[in-house]
């Protein structure tokens, strides 16, 4: 796996939001995405009406950003119609999704992610699902917990897929450094307590992925 060169610049996404003001401050510190929950057993999920917040927050910016659904245990197509009809640019399946579940997915809106960890999949290939981009998550996501990357040595991963899982702003740096991911994305590491945002560890994520 080749380091970024030069010109590309580490794409950052702030997961876990739920209302517009930190929406708002994520974009303005340098996020390329945001994603919102709809998970009942999350300490983020967000109810429609706060990821209508988040998505407004997004339209409201003076520059593009990705806006992801990110679900792991709604129907395939009832989460692409969710994520359509809120306005979503994006829609994630993490976890235990299948190929048919993507390609029915991506019927109803085009741009779908994809989550899952090593521990799953350990032969996971970038694109076999037809997914926009690879998320490669540790064993429990939203956990916090950071996981063993030498488990990405000779994954085929490419050059789009987003790293995540245990990371924060002290040790975001040296995990890109380490495996060289397209992107990172960051839930539990910028909360000051479960589900509770904190914008000065969304700025010094963000600038650290980058460092």
């Amino acid at each position: 796996m080749a380091p970024l060169g030069k010109d590309e610049a580490m794409y950052v996404k702030i997961c876990g939001l739920r209302d517009a003001r930190m929406a708002a401050h994520a974009i303005a510190a340098g996020a390329d995405a945001l994603g919102v929950v709809m998970s009942p057993r999350s300490p983020r999920h967000a109810t429609p009406a706060q990821a209508a917040e988040v998505v407004a927050a997004a339209r409201d910016a003076d520059r593009m950003v990705d806006v992801a659904l990110v679900v792991n245990r709604m129907s395939a197509t009832t989460a692409a119609e969710t994520a359509s009809e809120l306005g979503f640019d994006v829609l994630q399946l993490h976890g235990a999704y299948e190929a048919d579940d993507f390609a029915a997915a991506r019927e109803i809106l085009p741009r779908i992610w994809r989550a899952t960890s090593l521990s799953r999949h350990p032969g996971l290939r970038a694109g076999e699902f037809g997914e926009e981009r690879l998320l490669v998550d540790g064993a429990s996501p939203g956990s916090g917990e950071a996981w063993d990357l030498s488990l990405i040595d000779g994954a085929q991963l490419g050059d789009r897929w987003l790293l995540a899982g245990g990371l924060h702003p002290g040790n975001v740096a040296e995990a890109v450094a380490s495996v060289h991911p397209g992107g990172v994305d960051v839930s539990s590491g910028i909360e000051r307590a479960p589900g509770e945002k904190d914008p000065e560890l969304i700025t010094r994520f963000i600038r650290a992925a980058r460092a």
